[in-house]
């Protein structure tokens, strides 16, 4: 049976995905009978003209890398977040058949370290300098605009977060990755959006206070090395799993208009996670 609305996941690779798994049990739990959500894989180049070919029936795209930037290409119109922080991981098709872009990634960080009792101008270390990272200063500016010190391998990489921090109003500083195993201790939350393995050799040396939230954006294998050694300290830890589920709430909800049913969404998105290899 053909689907009435359908929407998908993009990226390259994007065969690990879990977003189906996500928003299919959404739609399952909705009682959306009529929707089905796919994963398709697709490059920067291809986004354009994918985009342009999809008929009446695409209702959303979900967009990971590489895709984010050009994402906001698409869109006939870019929320302040997106905008602001020159990425996008949502495309929303408007009633007139135009694409909106946001970034819920922004709004899937704040709920999370919420959960986890993180107040605004709480003092944050960023790992890493990409995408995610951009999202993690949305997210900072949302905290009372908490103070972030972003901790790269390559010193241009911060250069090019700092526009987006002084847009914003994040107060905003680099430091050299050397320094992260001496000062990650003095944070209130550390937030890693290095692939895996970058940070692995940080799990060494004097553990970090009990109180440090370490949220690590990786999801599989998990636990990372340092997300299981902040764990032996006592610290409570945060995964990529909790962001994936986040961030798909409010994607499930600008795609349908309904509230996302996030205890079942959850439910499936753990009992995936269980099975993976």
């Amino acid at each position: 049976m053909t689907s009435t609305h359908r929407a998908a996941v993009l990226g390259k690779p994007i065969a690990h995905s879990l977003s189906p798994v996500l928003h299919n049990a959404g739609y399952a739990a909705a009682g959306l009978t009529g929707w089905a959500y796919t994963a398709i894989e697709c490059a920067e180049s291809e986004l354009p003209g994918l985009v342009a070919g999809l008929g009446p029936e695409w209702r959303g795209l979900s967009v990971t890398m590489p895709l984010k930037e050009v994402a906001l290409t698409v869109a006939a119109e870019v929320s302040p977040a997106a905008a602001a922080l020159g990425v996008g991981n949502t495309l929303v098709r408007r009633p007139d058949g135009s694409w909106f872009a946001d970034n819920t990634d922004v709004i899937g960080m704040v709920t999370v370290l919420r959960r986890a009792g993180i107040t605004d101008g709480a003092t944050i270390a960023l790992l890493g300098g990409g995408g995610t990272a951009r999202a993690a200063l949305g997210a900072a500016a949302r905290l009372g605009h908490a103070p972030v010190t972003t901790f790269v391998r390559r010193p241009e990489a911060g250069a090019e977060l700092a526009p987006v921090a002084d847009a914003l109003g994040v107060p905003f500083r680099v430091a050299p990755w050397s320094d992260a195993p001496h000062t990650l201790g003095t944070f209130d939350v550390i937030v890693s959006t290095v692939p895996k393995g970058a940070a692995d050799h940080l799990a060494t040396g004097p553990h970090w206070p009990p109180t440090t939230v370490y949220f690590d954006v990786v999801y599989h294998p998990w636990p990372t090395p340092l997300a299981a050694w902040a764990a032996t300290a006592g610290c409570p830890v945060l995964s990529g799993l909790d962001l994936l589920h986040a961030q798909a709430l409010d994607q499930f909800t600008h795609f349908t208009g309904l509230p996302a049913p996030a205890a079942a969404m959850r439910e499936a998105l753990d009992r995936a996670i269980a099975t993976k290899p």
